[in-house]
């Protein structure tokens, strides 16, 4: 985080970090996620996804450190977050701010892109019927507008390994994993 904060991205301050490494103290962030943005205000789905792609291409941008480890898939140069969505944005007075760095990795760009439209497409919808299938539709838009920032071609070729990826993660539940390998059955020949 000290890293990418050196390179001008939009993170909390690490104010502490304990003498073994497993515990750190972060700057406060005030605001809303921006998932909590988009459930109150939908009708900002497009902006919220270009910023969500911006921050994924200045990311990208940022140098990758000597030390830093390769991603589990997507081998490449680039600086990846691995799990930049929605949920780990913090919409601050002075901008968006990205949160919880645990997967941080060199990787592949268009990997880590992929894994931001996996985590969109599949993530779990907590509502009845009809809300669902409003937020789906909502769901939708916001990919879109990420997507439409970079080469889905690119992207979309990654989605297998990713899916490969994230079905390991005991974070996801069965339906998840269903619908991570429905995106990739439906993505399957387009291009």
């Amino acid at each position: 985080m000290d890293w990418v904060r050196g390179h001008g991205y939009p993170v909390p301050a690490v104010e502490e970090i304990s003498e073994d490494g497993t515990d750190l103290i972060m700057e406060r962030i005030a605001g809303p996620s921006m998932v909590t943005v988009l459930g109150r205000r939908p009708w900002t789905l497009g902006q919220q996804g270009r910023s969500l792609a911006d921050l994924h291409k200045r990311l990208h941008e940022i140098p990758v450190p000597e030390w830093i480890k390769d991603a589990p898939c997507g081998r490449g140069h680039r600086l990846v977050h691995l799990d930049l969505h929605p949920l780990n944005i913090i919409l601050a007075p002075t901008g968006p701010v990205v949160i919880d760095w645990p997967n941080a990795a060199r990787g592949d760009a268009n990997t880590d892109i992929a894994v931001t439209w996996v985590l969109l497409a599949a993530g779990a919808i907590p509502a009845g019927r009809v809300r669902a299938a409003l937020m789906g539709r909502g769901r939708s838009i916001l990919i879109k507008a990420v997507l439409d920032e970079f080469d889905v071609d690119e992207i979309r070729a990654r989605l297998p390994e990713v899916v490969k990826w994230k079905a390991e993660d005991s974070h996801m539940s069965a339906a998840e994993r269903e619908a991570m390998w429905a995106l990739v059955d439906g993505e399957r020949g387009r291009g």
